[in-house]
């Protein structure tokens, strides 16, 4: 059997138009947990009666909503693409997050990836092709699921052309 590695071809990569449709799928996503989040915190300081927890919402401010809002974030993109390799905007369109060998990247990439996404306009980096500065400064890539397959598959084949089968 070969030894060779699977190297990703950019023609894999999925357009502009896709990624800017994560992002607006994954930002609908992330304000229904957000108000998700807000609903059961209030349902519950109203059954336990527990006046403390929301005086200490009401109290938060533009500061503290906003870090609760990148605490949220990241465990979204952690947790998504971590444990699944996408997002809920990745799943729609048939995305994927993999590395330059078409594998899912490792926890502490996932870890990278998302923390790149809190650099200022990093959303908008993709629309000048098709990665964006989340993508490159992490060294993944958002390709189709199943072209991805096909490719990997047609690859592998590909190298077991004139290996002779051992018949035990």
């Amino acid at each position: 059997m070969s030894n060779s590695t699977y190297v990703l071809d950019d023609k894999l990569l999925v357009s502009a138009g896709a990624r800017f449709l994560h992002y607006i799928i994954d930002l609908l996503a992330f304000f229904i947990i957000l108000i998700l989040i807000g609903a059961v915190i209030g349902v519950l300081s109203a059954l336990l009666d527990v006046t403390a927890l929301s005086d200490w919402m009401n109290g938060l401010g533009d500061l503290g909503w906003n870090l609760i809002a990148i605490i949220v974030s990241l465990i979204y993109y952690i947790a998504m693409e971590g444990l699944l390799g996408r997002t809920i905007g990745k799943f729609i369109t048939g995305s994927i997050v993999v590395d330059e060998n078409g594998q899912k990247p490792d926890f502490g990439t996932i870890v990278k990836r998302s923390f790149c996404r809190l650099i200022p306009f990093d959303a908008l980096t993709f629309l000048g092709g098709s990665r964006g500065w989340h993508d490159s400064i992490s060294g993944t890539y958002v390709v189709s699921k199943k072209a991805l397959d096909e490719e990997v598959k047609s690859f592998h084949e590909f190298n077991l052309i004139g290996v002779q089968e051992v018949n035990q």
